[in-house]
């Protein structure tokens, strides 16, 4: 079980949470060059990568519920004080991925963007009052030896360049067997 979880933890940290600038990139590849690179048919694989991890989060946390109850309290979170939340933040990840087997749906570059995001709400907003509290926080001594590599802004550019280069090797993949196949 610690394995399957640690599998899922490297796949959030180097895919999905780079969906967002995955998906921008592509939007703004198809905005510059109209219909000059495939960027539906990499749409469609980004799609399918959610789809894919959202079956494997449920399967995971499935598996927690039925043989590992006290590590996983669903019914705490789904029945206290922050239930609506709560139940937001599931749904939003475990049944709005499912509508990306609607083939209209699937093939708009922003719904697909909404659904990314909404995927991994929970953990923008957790990002956001850790954030927001650094920033009020009255009890903590001053420190003048802040490193670049340890700022929230160096983590969101090194999102965002792992993102527009996993981008941009999707579309150089399906550019190099489009190729391939004219020759």
């Amino acid at each position: 079980m610690e394995l399957y979880k640690w599998i899922i933890e490297i796949v959030d940290a180097n895919l999905i949470y780079c969906l967002i600038p995955i998906i921008l990139t592509l939007i703004l590849v198809e905005l510059f060059f109209k219909n000059r690179f495939e960027t539906k048919r990499a749409l469609n694989i980004i799609c399918w990568i959610i789809l894919l991890y959202t079956i494997v989060s449920i399967i995971y946390s499935l598996i927690g519920l039925i043989f590992f109850p006290e590590k996983f309290s669903f019914i705490d979170r789904a029945t206290g004080p922050y239930k609506t939340t709560y139940w937001m933040m599931f749904f939003s990840s475990a049944i709005l991925p499912f509508t990306l087997f609607i083939k209209k749906l699937s093939k708009k570059f922003l719904y697909v963007l909404i659904v990314a995001f909404l995927m991994k709400i929970g953990f923008f907003f957790e990002r956001f009052v850790i954030i927001v509290t650094s920033f009020h926080r009255d009890y903590s001594p001053v420190n003048n030896n802040l490193v670049w590599s340890d700022s929230f802004t160096f983590g969101l550019s090194m999102i965002f360049l792992q993102g527009f280069i996993i981008g941009i090797l999707i579309l150089g993949i399906f550019e190099i067997s489009k190729r391939k196949t004219t020759v």
